[in-house]
């Protein structure tokens, strides 16, 4: 794990040396030789479809859970966001925006607005420069801040920048959920995923509390649209097929940054927003009245309290190979 630590750390200290445009290149070329060894792991990986002990579905029935969040990592996706909410708004559809406190100017009228139209809002990470994790007292001293702006912005929702993580760390938290697992993904800086399209609790220590993970569980539109230029949406249709029929959590994470509202020509880290307003219209007709439809903190409540306090912590827990 040391060295895994001391690898990124190196990664992320040489990271704003290098030219983005060389960084996307490079990244394609990694990801295609990535996805040529993860063929049988990704889009699905089979061993994640098994339902935690004592699972007695979704609330009225449901067929499966489907969640939206939104990760918005830089002031150019933070200035998308208003067109986002309301096409979001315009579908029907309400989702998390996960803003960075630190990197850009968070509006708080943006804040208030998404919160009064029925969307909610979480933490994502304090800096997203990829140093958060590197060791315990660069966590421990950023963590105070981290809950500064969760009481402040009145929410306890956590995402992982990069999906970089220390389950045992983020107790430090004041957080009732967080997202920074996934099912399947070989792509992420820590590949190891949780092997579950289920949220999961992760047991707190003396003095501290738990929380719900829930882990993203379809391809993240960076990876699909930007680093695989996909030029269409099979892969998510695929991968919603399939956890609908296992009854699972479908949770999409995408980003306003990389989203083109315009027309014109997309940029190298751009892709139509029409791809997105494809995907949300192929789940309303394929699966009207199957989906509960619910904010990621409505599903962490609903995980806390139909499965934690009745079924019980220990039965819960998954264990995260290498980054836990």
């Amino acid at each position: 794990m040391k060295s895994d630590s001391m690898r990124l750390g190196f990664y992320y200290s040489l990271k704003p040396l290098v030219p983005r445009t060389i960084q996307i290149l490079l990244r394609r070329r990694a990801t295609r030789f990535k996805l040529h060894r993860s063929l049988k792991t990704w889009p699905i990986n089979h061993a994640a479809s098994k339902p935690p002990e004592g699972w007695g579905g979704w609330p009225q029935g449901k067929r499966f859970a489907f969640a939206l969040m939104h990760d918005v990592d830089t002031a150019k996706g933070h200035s998308k966001c208003r067109r986002l909410m309301a096409l979001e708004m315009q579908m029907g559809v309400r989702s998390s925006f996960n803003f960075v406190p630190e990197r850009y100017s968070v509006s708080p009228d943006l804040r208030n607005e998404l919160v009064r139209n029925g969307f909610e809002v979480g933490v994502h990470g304090l800096k997203h420069d990829g140093k958060l994790f590197l060791n315990w007292r660069t966590f421990e001293s950023s963590a105070v801040r981290i809950n500064q702006y969760l009481k402040k912005w009145e929410c306890s929702g956590f995402s992982s920048p990069s999906m970089l993580r220390r389950l045992e760390w983020m107790h430090a938290l004041d957080i009732s959920h967080a997202t920074s697992c996934f099912d399947t993904d070989p792509f992420e800086p820590q590949p190891d995923g949780v092997n579950t399209i289920f949220p999961f609790w992760v047991n707190g220590h003396p003095q501290k509390k738990g929380y719900v993970e829930l882990p993203y569980t379809l391809p993240q539109d960076h990876c699909l649209f930007v680093m695989m230029k996909e030029r269409d949406i099979d892969y998510w249709k695929i991968k919603l097929d399939w956890i609908a029929v296992h009854g699972g959590m479908a949770l999409v994470n995408t980003h306003p940054d990389y989203m083109k509202f315009d027309k014109g020509e997309l940029e190298m880290e751009e892709y139509p927003k029409t791809y997105y307003e494809e995907f949300l219209r192929y789940v309303q007709k394929e699966y009207a009245g199957q989906c509960w439809h619910a904010l990621p903190s409505e599903v962490a409540d609903f995980w806390r309290t139909t499965m934690v306090h009745q079924i019980g912590q220990e039965q819960l827990k998954v264990s995260v190979v290498g980054f836990s």
